[in-house]
């Protein structure tokens, strides 16, 4: 990886629209629209820096909504120098710490304001090993011991909110930042967007994502997690840790958001076919994994690491 060099510049940020149309009563809402719309996030607007440090880059972000807003989760891709790339992966022989074993890590410095810290990290760590237990896959999945001394966050560092460029683990969980933070991914963002997982790549020479495994999709360094501290959270109610850090971790380990949305009664309140958890809005209290959600992981994993 010693190819890889620094760049600095804008990031440019790709929103994937959602489109709905009518239907009578039945309003049927598309996550995602093949005409992306660019919203330039420029270095002079104050807390927000953005630039790339270091041989990688932000590349795309994808956010769970509230049910009750009527938004429906989005895919955000953060685009220099013409990268055009939709998807990202984990590549075997490729990682930080030099392993093929998926690693995670939980932030405690930045906790909910609403519960202990014990609390909602127990709840991430059984999330994490929701995932690991499925059985068509072997991700040698290791927990990196909290550390209270360790900073996290490349993207918060990115955006004024502190963190660090270092990498910690494949998957880290940053914790709960406050309503700016998200009002920065969306108009108001922070009243809808319940956590967002994003993904860092690395990067060549030209500032582009790298494939070195040329299966078209960009090699992820890793992917952090952050949870949107403008709500009240809970365990076994709503909003609940565990189902919601098992939707991020989904993202984190690959998945996209599945299944279509459809507001009905003109109330809307979302319905998901099929109701799964890597929906893209919170539908209730979700901490198993169903069988289109078995499916996404099992593509994603069940040949790693000989894929």
């Amino acid at each position: 990886m010693s190819n890889l060099k620094n760049l600095s510049g804008a990031i440019a940020l790709l929103l994937i629209g959602a489109a709905c149309e009518n239907q009578d009563a039945v309003q049927t809402l598309k996550p995602l629209d093949d005409s992306p719309v660019f919203m330039e996030l420029g270095r002079s607007s104050g807390s927000a820096r953005l630039a790339e440090e270091g041989n990688f880059a932000v590349f795309s972000a994808e956010y769970l909504t509230t049910e009750e807003s009527g938004q429906v989760g989005r895919t955000v891709y953060f685009n220099n120098v013409g990268n055009k790339q939709l998807s990202a992966d984990f590549v075997p022989g490729v990682s930080l710490d030099n392993s093929d074993n998926i690693s995670y890590y939980v932030d405690n410095n930045r906790p909910s304001a609403d519960l202990a810290v014990s609390a909602s990290s127990a709840a991430i760590v059984r999330a994490m090993t929701t995932w690991d237990n499925v059985t068509c896959s072997n991700l040698g999945l290791t927990q990196i011991p909290y550390n209270s001394a360790r900073r996290t966050g490349y993207v918060s560092a990115l955006l004024g909110y502190g963190g660090s460029f270092g990498y910690t683990a494949d998957v880290v969980h940053a914790g709960w930042l406050p309503k700016g933070f998200f009002d920065l991914l969306a108009a108001q963002g922070s009243t809808f967007i319940l956590g967002v997982t994003f993904t860092i790549t690395f990067t060549d020479q030209n500032g582009n994502a790298t494939d070195l495994d040329n299966n078209g999709k960009a090699d992820v360094a890793w992917r952090e997690i952050y949870y949107n501290d403008n709500f009240t959270w809970k365990i076994g109610n709503h909003y609940d840790v565990e189902t919601i850090a098992l939707h991020e971790a989904g993202h984190g380990l690959s998945q996209g958001h599945f299944g279509s949305a459809f507001a009905s009664g003109g109330n809307n309140k979302l319905h998901f076919a099929p109701r799964a958890v890597m929906n893209a809005a919170y539908s209730g209290i979700q901490t198993s994994i169903g069988e289109t959600d078995n499916a996404g992981h099992c593509s994603n994993w069940a040949a790693w690491n000989n894929n």
